[in-house]
Formats: C-alpha cells, sequence, structure tokens
C-alpha cells in the first residue's frame, strides 16, 4: 500500500478539470504556492508532498518513478479525482511523464516545466549515487548551499532564495537519497512523449543550466501538441521566479484544455 502523502487540497469542485502539481527535488509542495494561490480561486488544485519529502512519510532505499507515480494514482483515487490537468517540474516533470505512462487515460492535459525525458547516463547514474551516499552522510545544507543559485538564477529575489532554501534543507536525507536512486534508473520516456495525445505545454526558465532551453525545445519537437513557453528572468523555477509570467502561460493552457475537454 502506497504511503498516505501529505497534500494540499484548495479551491471547490468546478466545471473546471483540476489541476495537479507535482513537485521537484528537493522541494516539497510549497513549491508551488503562487500557483495554488493564483488557481484556486477557479478550481480544484491538489499539490501533494511526493514520498520521502516535505510532510509524507519518509520511505529510505530506492524510489523509482513508478512509486511516486502510483502514490499520486492513490491519492487521486481517494480524493475522487478521475480525470485532470497534471503539470510537474524537474523530477516532478519525469514522474509526470510516468504517470502519463502508467495512467495517460485520466490525464486531459500535461505540463511538463524544467524537465527532460532521457534515461541516465552512466556517468549521471554514477553522481547521482555518490550524491545520495553524500546526503546521507552530511545531511542537506551543504548541498543546499551549492546549488542553490543554479535552482533558481544569482539575481532572484532574497525572499525566493530563502525559500528554496528552506525546502531543501528540511527535506529528509534518506527520502532525497532514495529519490535520487530512482532517478538513476528511470527509463528514456523521449518515445513516449511522440504518442502522447492531449495538449502539452512545455515551459522552461531561460536561464536554466540544469534542463536547458534545448531541451524544451526538443521535447516540444517530439511531442504531437505542444506549446513551447521560455519565462525570461529564471533559471530552473520560473514559477517561484517569475510567478506573474509562469502564471499567465499556464492559465492560458488551462483555458485551453478546458476549451477542448467541453466541445
Amino acid at each position: 500500500m502506497a504511503p498516505f502523502l501529505t497534500y494540499e487540497d484548495k479551491g471547490a469542485d468546478t466545471s473546471l478539470l483540476p489541476l495537479v502539481l507535482i513537485h521537484g527535488h528537493p522541494f516539497d509542495r510549497t513549491m508551488w504556492t503562487p500557483q495554488t494561490e493564483a488557481f484556486s480561486a477557479s478550481r480544484r488544485v491538489i499539490a501533494p508532498d511526493l514520498r520521502g519529502y516535505g510532510a509524507s512519510p519518509v520511505v529510505p532505499g530506492v524510489t523509482p518513478l513508478s512509486d511516486f507515480a502510483r502514490d499520486i494514482e492513490a491519492l487521486l483515487d481517494e480524493l475522487k479525482v478521475r480525470e485532470f490537468v497534471l503539470a510537474g517540474l524537474s523530477m516532478g516533470g519525469q514522474i509526470a511523464m510516468e504517470c502519463y505512462r502508467l495512467f495517460g487515460e485520466r490525464i486531459r492535459g500535461l505540463v511538463l516545466a524544467d524537465t527532460f525525458p532521457a534515461a541516465e547516463t552512466a556517468e549521471g547514474k554514477v553522481i547521482r549515487n555518490e550524491m545520495a551516499d553524500r546526503l546521507l552522510a552530511e545531511g542537506m545544507r551543504g548541498y543546499a548551499d551549492e546549488v542553490l543559485e543554479k535552482m533558481v538564477a544569482p539575481y532572484a529575489s532574497p525572499q525566493v532564495k530563502a525559500h528554496v532554501h528552506r525546502m531543501m534543507t528540511a527535506t529528509p536525507p534518506e527520502g532525497a537519497a532514495a529519490a535520487l536512486r530512482g532517478r538513476a534508473e528511470r527509463p528514456d520516456y523521449r518515445t513516449l512523449l511522440t504518442h502522447v495525445t492531449v495538449p502539452t505545454l512545455v515551459v522552461v526558465g531561460a536561464d536554466d543550466t540544469y534542463t536547458p532551453v534545448t531541451d524544451a525545445e526538443a521535447m516540444h519537437a517530439a511531442l504531437p501538441d505542444s506549446t513551447l513557453r521560455v519565462v525570461e528572468g529564471a533559471a530552473h523555477m520560473p514559477n517561484l521566479e517569475r510567478p506573474a509570467e509562469f502564471n499567465e502561460v499556464l492559465g492560458q493552457f488551462l483555458v485551453s484544455v478546458d476549451d477542448c475537454a467541453t466541445s
């Protein structure tokens, strides 16, 4: 049985499709606060803490992306949400792709933010497993200090930097390490993308070095029905760095998906 996830469930059930938000590594559901606040005025918005993150149960060892996806499926079953728009950023985007692989018939629209579909390289597998070992040995703070200005741009506001750093240092090392080991073994989703039958929004920060604009362009080219949006003045977390711009892009996409669902 999947661990019971802690989650935020805001907004009322309306005629509009619910929006489900999957956070990245090593964050938690508060990563999506600007989106939860903006879109819950008109639709139901569900943002879980993934297993091993935030206030959800910590499951040590190895957490493959399929476990994260099945957790989300079980949560949506519990909440009686049948069809929805699914959005994920970074690792959350890869989990969203896994969700589409496992239960794509329930997904009416897909948002892939600052992510990429390829399987891990041999070198990348070593790096992820070594980082998992390091987090277990040292904790999260040193890692958080090192990567903060890659997660968000060096010019990001102090408030955004503080929020991102706080999420990273609050993440249980056992959960983060298990996710890193699972991601090291993730499948290649590039062929899957060519078979996606729902509208997809590909969005990326212009200054993202983890998943650069070229990765987003490649996904956009592979997807049969996609829109590409580049958010200026942002790195790996445009939803927090430039929330107004990100929300405008996401809002336009949601309107188009709602129109498709009712036509």
